[in-house]
């Protein structure tokens, strides 16, 4: 039997143009979930602790001479450069310059189960790229033991850092990797971000949603703190409120 062909000039341009937009379906499914392209605009919103039970909170913002808060190096075992950090009683918030070197500004109460609310927005300058800070939770007095949440412009919202082993010693841990969407806003906008460490969990929540969890934390109490590295920053909104067992 005669085998019939029933492809015509017209009918092949049309399987190609169908298969030429099911690509570019399947090729803008692939770019929303393969990685972190989407950014904090772009992603659904969901209430802070702080929005969701405002009661229980304290109110940590430092007064004009920092009292309460005292500045290490990064790392220790360097030197401090010029005062950097200040108040603007004003508007409340607090300031770091970026121009005293690196160091980190822990407040001086030592902190267990808790949440560690803060607001952050980098002081956005024209040609400058590479935005860099930081806010710690249970931080050894020294800074020698470390748990950050890292955030850059319009990228980072990690936790790593240094944490105590039953030996003794520290490991180094980052969970950049676990990160799968760009939550933190560029330069210049105000960032909303929370650490809630309880027992050996530290989860950070940023902007709207939780963007990784460390399930091995290695000190049960600590300080919490911010980060100066090169950029100026303000923050605002410094609230704590403690975990009930």
């Amino acid at each position: 039997m005669k085998q019939i062909s029933i492809t015509s000039p017209s009918t092949g341009r049309l399987l190609r143009s169908f298969a030429t937009l099911t690509c570019g379906i399947l090729a803008l499914v692939t770019s929303l979930f393969a990685g972190p392209r989407l950014r904090a605009a772009d992603l659904p919103v969901g209430r802070s602790a702080l929005d969701t039970d405002p009661s229980g909170w304290l109110d940590i913002l430092p007064v004009t001479n920092l009292d309460g808060w005292y500045r290490v190096p990064i790392p220790p075992t360097g030197k401090l450069g010029r005062e950097q950090w200040h108040v603007d009683s004003e508007r409340k918030v607090l300031v770091c310059d970026g121009d005293g070197g690196h160091d980190m500004l822990l407040y001086k109460q030592d902190l267990g189960d808790s949440v560690f609310h803060f607001e952050f927005c980098y002081t956005k300058i024209e040609g400058k790229t590479g935005y860099n800070s930081g806010a710690y939770v249970r931080n050894s007095a020294d800074g020698a033991v470390w748990h950050q949440a890292q955030f850059g412009d319009a990228k980072d919202g990690f936790l790593f850092g240094e944490t105590p082993t039953p030996d003794g010693k520290r490991k180094f841990f980052s969970l950049a990797k676990q990160v799968t969407y760009m939550r933190i806003k560029p330069a210049g906008d105000w960032n909303t971000l929370e650490v809630t460490a309880r027992g050996k969990t530290l989860t950070l929540w940023a902007n709207g949603a939780v963007t990784c969890q460390f399930n091995d934390c290695g000190a049960l109490q600590g300080k919490v703190g911010l980060e100066g590295e090169g950029y100026r920053i303000e923050f605002r909104n410094l609230k704590v409120k403690k975990l009930l067992p």
